[in-house]
C-alpha cells in the first residue's frame, strides 16, 4: 500500500467541485436500458454507445474520473486510442467496477448479497496494469417488512470491507458503494433509520480490516421515501436527512461523498444535491459531490438511440447534466438552467 499514493488520488477525485461519470453498467443492465429504446442489444452496439461518452469533449470540466466496466476497459476508440488512455489523456481517471454482482443471501429470503471476492486480488492487480486509478464495489440492502436483517448488513459490510482492503494493498482507491434501495415504500424516516444503521455498520468494519480512511471514498444513497411510499418528502427534507444521516455516521477523515442516483429522475438529483450543498456546505467535513449513471447518461441514451447521426446531440445532453451536477457540487444549480438543454 502506497499511503500517500492513495490520498492524493481520493483528494483528487473530488477536487474542484466535480464528480464521477458512472458508466460501470454491466452488459445485461446495458442491454435492458438498449431493449426500451428499440437499440439493437450487440456487443457493438455497446461499444459504440461507450466510446460516445468517453469521447464527449470537455468531459475534464465537469468530472474527475469515469468509472467503467470489464468490457469497456479492454475497448479502444475507432483510432485505436485505449478508452483508458483517451481519458487519461482527457483528464479523467479511469476506474473500474469489480464486483462480480448480487445474488440470494442465503437463509435471508428477500435480501442479497454482492459475490467478486474471489480472485478479487488477481483481477485488481490486471485492471491496474489496464490503465485504472480506482474500483468500486456495490452492496445492495432491500428495505421491507422485517428487513434488513442484522445478518444481511453484517454480510455486505464485510464484503465492502474486504474489498476496499485488497483494492488499498493494490495502491486503487476503493469506492465503497452500500445503497439502501428506493423500492418499497419505507418512509424517509425509516430510509434514514436503515441508512444510518448500514453505514455505521460499514465503517465499523472498515476499521476492523484496516482500511485507510484517508484513501478511499464513499458512495451512498440519499435518504428518501420508497417510490411507492404514499407521504412525499420536498427536496428540504431529503436534503436534511440525508446530510444528518452522514454526519452521524461518516468520520470526517474521509476525503469525500459522491452520491449514486439510484433511480431518480435526472433533474431531482441534481435539486437534492444542489441543496444539500447550499444550505449544509460550510458544516461538512467532506465535499458531498454525484456519482451518478443513469441520472446523467439516460436524456443522452434516449437521444442516441443507437443512430451515429444523433452522436453529437447526445454528448451534448451528457454534458448538459454534467454541468448542471458539476453547478450542483456548488450550490449553483438553478432550475432556469434545464433550459438549456438540448
Amino acid at each position: 500500500m502506497n499511503v500517500q499514493a492513495l490520498k492524493e488520488t481520493a483528494k483528487a477525485l473530488v477536487k474542484d467541485g466535480k464528480g464521477l461519470l458512472a458508466m460501470d453498467e454491466s452488459n445485461p443492465t446495458c442491454e435492458r436500458r438498449f431493449a426500451a429504446l428499440d437499440i439493437p442489444r450487440t456487443a457493438e452496439a455497446r461499444h459504440a454507445y461507450r466510446a460516445l461518452i468517453v469521447t464527449t469533449p470537455t468531459l475534464n470540466e465537469y468530472i474527475n474520473g469515469a468509472i467503467l466496466y470489464d468490457e469497456t476497459l479492454r475497448q479502444f476508440t475507432q483510432d485505436g486510442v485505449p478508452f483508458t488512455q483517451f481519458l487519461i489523456e482527457a483528464g479523467v481517471m479511469p476506474g473500474i467496477k469489480v464486483d462480480m454482482g448480487t445474488t440470494a443471501l442465503a437463509g435471508h429470503p428477500g435480501e442479497k448479497i454482492t459475490e467478486g471476492l474471489d480472485g478479487l486480488r488477481d483481477r485488481l492487480q490486471t485492471y491496474a496494469k489496464l490503465g485504472a486509478r480506482f474500483a468500486k464495489w456495490r452492496a445492495v440492502i432491500t428495505p421491507g417488512a422485517g428487513i434488513p436483517s442484522h445478518g444481511c448488513i453484517q454480510a455486505n459490510a464485510h464484503a465492502l470491507a474486504r474489498y476496499a482492503a485488497l483494492c488499498q494493498e493494490a495502491r486503487l482507491v476503493p469506492i465503497i458503494e452500500p445503497e439502501v434501495l428506493m423500492d418499497g415504500d419505507q418512509t424517509l424516516q425509516q430510509c434514514a433509520a436503515v441508512t444510518e444503521q448500514v453505514l455505521r455498520t460499514v465503517f465499523e468494519q472498515l476499521h476492523i480490516q484496516r482500511v485507510l480512511l484517508e484513501g478511499m471514498l464513499l458512495k451512498p444513497n440519499m435518504v428518501l421515501p420508497g417510490l411507492a411510499c404514499t407521504t412525499p418528502a420536498t427536496v428540504a427534507e431529503v436534503s436534511e436527512a440525508t446530510v444528518s444521516c452522514l454526519l452521524r455516521t461518516v468520520p470526517a477523515a474521509v476525503p469525500g461523498i459522491v452520491f449514486l442516483s439510484g433511480g431518480q429522475t435526472a433533474k431531482l438529483a441534481s435539486a437534492r444535491l444542489n441543496e444539500m450543498n447550499a444550505t449544509f456546505k460550510s458544516r461538512l467535513p467532506w465535499p458531498l459531490a454525484f456519482s451518478f449513471a443513469r441520472a446523467v447518461q439516460q436524456p443522452a441514451l434516449e437521444i442516441w438511440k443507437g443512430e451515429s447521426s444523433h452522436v453529437h446531440a447526445a454528448q451534448q445532453a451528457l454534458l448538459h447534466r454534467l454541468r448542471c451536477n458539476h453547478a450542483a457540487c456548488r450550490g449553483e444549480y438553478d432550475p432556469s438552467m434545464e433550459g438549456l438543454s438540448p
